[in-house]
């Protein structure tokens, strides 16, 4: 069985997909989102095999929910009435893209791609943006802005040179998401960005401490101390 989420801020498309999806063997509905924000929470909440996936959304657009989540994550379908983000939407390693009205046949063939064994290459790339919130509201941000990922109470924190943002993925899944070389783990509780490093130092005992460019001080575990190092040393090189 197959469960599908499906996220649209109108009504007449969503009633359309759920009469589709209805038809069809071996497909069961796991609930609707109206925008973004909703998806996001829907997703992690009912941890859907598919999600139907428009882009101009109220909250933040389908691409930047697609995005933000981190692996395991479901098959995306972008269903939109607009083709300029296809390319977009294949960068973030969509399944398949459905140009509204939606038919049939088309749904179904994407749904049957989402039956086969899911391969090696279809993994997503090095994630370039993060959707984290800021109070009520959510917001992008471009991996450059980002100075750490820390780890509070069971919370994620995003921090950038002078704000500090809250994000869903806990680190381990964050962590699978990021570029090994732009990114290091220098603790249970803290990723960093090696562009944002300004200084390590030796502690006793084999541990250490980072100072970032914006004058934030980590801890660096003892066992990751030297590969921090090594790492540093071999991010200077040409």
């Amino acid at each position: 069985m197959i469960r599908v989420l499906i996220v649209d801020d109108e009504l007449p498309a969503r009633e359309r997909l759920r009469r589709l999806l209805g038809g069809m063997e071996g497909v069961e509905i796991a609930g609707e989102a109206v925008d973004g924000i909703t998806a996001i929470e829907q997703i992690a909440q009912l941890r859907p095999d598919v999600v139907l996936l428009d882009i101009e959304m109220p909250g933040c657009r389908g691409t930047e929910v697609a995005a933000s989540l981190a692996e395991p994550r479901p098959a995306i379908i972008f269903c939109t009435a607009y083709d300029q983000f296809a390319v977009e939407a294949f960068e973030l390693r969509a399944l398949d893209y459905l140009l509204k009205p939606v038919s049939r046949q088309r749904l179904s063939e994407a749904l049957q791609r989402v039956r086969e064994p899911r391969r090696e290459s279809g993994k997503l790339p090095p994630a370039q943006r993060f959707l984290a919130r800021a109070g009520e509201r959510y917001v992008v941000i471009p991996t450059a802005s980002v100075a750490a990922f820390l780890s509070e109470g069971g919370l994620t924190k995003l921090c950038t040179h002078d704000r500090e943002y809250w994000m869903e993925p806990t680190l381990n899944e964050l962590e699978e998401r990021l570029d090994a070389v732009q990114y290091f783990r220098v603790s249970r509780a803290a990723i960093i960005r090696m562009d944002e490093v300004k200084e390590v130092l030796p502690m006793p005992g084999g541990n250490g401490e980072v100072t970032l460019k914006s004058g934030r001080k980590l801890e660096v575990s003892r066992r990751r101390f030297k590969d921090l190092l090594d790492h540093l040393s071999g991010a200077s090189l040409p």
